[in-house]
C-alpha cells in the first residue's frame, strides 16, 4: 500500500508485520509514529528496537524471541529493526516460521531506507508492505492542500503545488515548510507572495528555474536566480556545472530513441520530464546543444588549469549561451 493508504488501514486494525520502506525520511517516521500511536501502551515495558545489520544468522532469534515475549498488562508488544536485509535462507530458517504463526499479542515493525539485495521481505506472505518512496507532487500537493485545510488556512491547488516543487517534493521539507506557513498565517488565505517569501526554494529548484531561463532565453530571470545562488554559497563553478549538467541531460534524452516512458523508466525520472526535456531540446537544437556542452566543458577545463578565473569562465559560457546564438 501507499503511504498514503496507511492511516485508514490502521482503523481496520493492527497487522503483525509492517515494512515500512522507501527513500523519504518523513513517510517512514511518521509511518512508525503512526502505528505506535495506534497500539503502543507503556512502551518503556512493551516496545524494543533492533539494529538489522547486527541481525545475521543465529542473532535473528534475538528478534524472534523478543517478538514472542507477552506484552506487560497491554494488548501489543512492538518490536522495531531499522535497515533490516536478511538473506534468503536467513529469512526460510528464522523469519518464515515466525511469519506463518506470528503472535498475536505482537507487532513487527521493519523500517528501511532503501532494497537491498536479501529476502524480498516486501513479497512474504503476512508482511504488509507500506511505500515511503517520495511521492508523486501531485499527491504531495493534496496533503499540503488538505493540511492547510485543516489548520483553517486557505491555501489555492497552484499554491500548493508550488510548495511542493519550491521543496522538490521531499515530505519532510514539506512538512517543516507547511507548519512555518501555518505558525506564520493562523487563519486566512495564503498568498502567493507570502509562500514566495517564507519557503526556502531548494538549491536543486533553483537549479531548475535557472535552467528553465537558458532554455527561454530569459537573460534577466536568469541573473536573478544565479545571484540568489551565489548569495547562498554558489560559486562560479558550480554554476557552470549545474548549466553543463543541464545540457548534458536533455541531449540524452533528445538522443534516445526509447520513449518518453521507457527512457523515464530506465533513468528513474518521470514521463512528464522526460518530454519536456525533449521540447527543449528541440527548441534550443540538438546540434547548439552538443556545442554549448563542449564549450562549458572545455570553460571547467581552462578554469582548473588556471588558463582563465572562474569569473571570468562564467562571463564567457554566458555570453556565449545567451548573445552569441546557435553556433555552426
Amino acid at each position: 500500500m501507499k503511504f498514503t493508504e496507511l492511516k485508514g488501514d490502521i482503523k481496520e486494525g493492527a497487522r503483525g508485520v509492517y515494512l515500512l520502506e522507501g527513500d523519504d525520511a518523513y513517510f517512514r517516521s511518521r509511518g512508525e509514529e503512526m502505528i505506535k500511536s495506534a497500539f503502543l501502551s507503556m512502551p518503556e515495558l512493551n516496545y524494543s528496537s533492533f539494529d538489522g545489520e547486527e541481525l545475521k544468522g543465529q542473532s535473528i532469534t534475538s528478534l524472534t524471541s523478543a517478538l514472542k515475549n507477552y506484552p506487560f498488562m497491554s494488548e501489543k508488544r512492538i518490536v522495531k529493526v531499522s535497515e533490516f536485509f536478511p538473506s534468503e535462507s536467513d529469512y526460510e530458517t528464522y523469519l518464515k516460521p515466525l511469519f506463518s504463526d506470528f503472535p498475536s499479542t505482537a507487532i513487527l515493525i521493519i523500517v528501511n531506507s532503501r532494497g537491498k539485495k536479501g529476502a524480498e521481505l516486501k513479497r512474504k506472505s503476512g508482511v504488509t508492505y507500506v511505500d515511503c518512496s517520495k511521492a508523486e507532487a501531485e499527491t504531495v500537493a493534496k496533503w499540503i492542500y488538505i493540511t492547510f485545510k485543516n489548520a483553517g488556512v486557505i491555501c489555492s491547488a497552484a499554491l500548493a503545488e508550488n510548495i511542493a516543487a519550491y521543496c522538490l517534493c521531499d515530505m519532510a521539507r514539506v512538512s517543516v515548510e507547511v507548519r512555518k506557513l501555518i505558525d506564520y498565517k493562523g487563519r486566512g488565505e495564503l498568498t502567493a507572495e507570502e509562500v514566495d517569501s517564507l519557503v526556502y526554494k531548494d538549491a536543486d529548484y533553483r537549479i531548475y528555474e535557472m535552467t528553465n531561463a537558458v532554455s527561454r532565453k530569459n537573460y534577466t530571470a536568469y541573473c536573478m536566480i544565479r545571484s540568489d545562488l551565489q548569495s547562498k554559497g554558489f560559486d562560479e563553478i558550480s554554476i557552470i556545472n549545474g548549466l553543463l549538467s543541464y545540457f548534458r541531460n536533455i541531449l540524452c534524452a533528445a538522443h534516445s530513441r526509447l520513449s518518453d516512458a521507457e527512457y523515464a523508466a530506465a533513468n528513474s525520472s518521470k514521463e512528464y520530464a522526460v518530454k519536456k526535456s525533449r521540447e527543449q531540446a528541440r527548441s534550443i537544437g540538438v546540434r547548439t546543444l552538443e556545442n554549448y556542452e563542449k564549450y562549458l566543458y572545455s570553460a571547467v577545463s581552462d578554469i582548473k588549469s588556471g588558463k582563465i578565473t572562474p569569473s571570468g569562465a562564467l562571463l564567457e559560457c554566458e555570453n556565449m549561451i545567451f548573445f552569441v546564438g546557435k553556433l555552426n
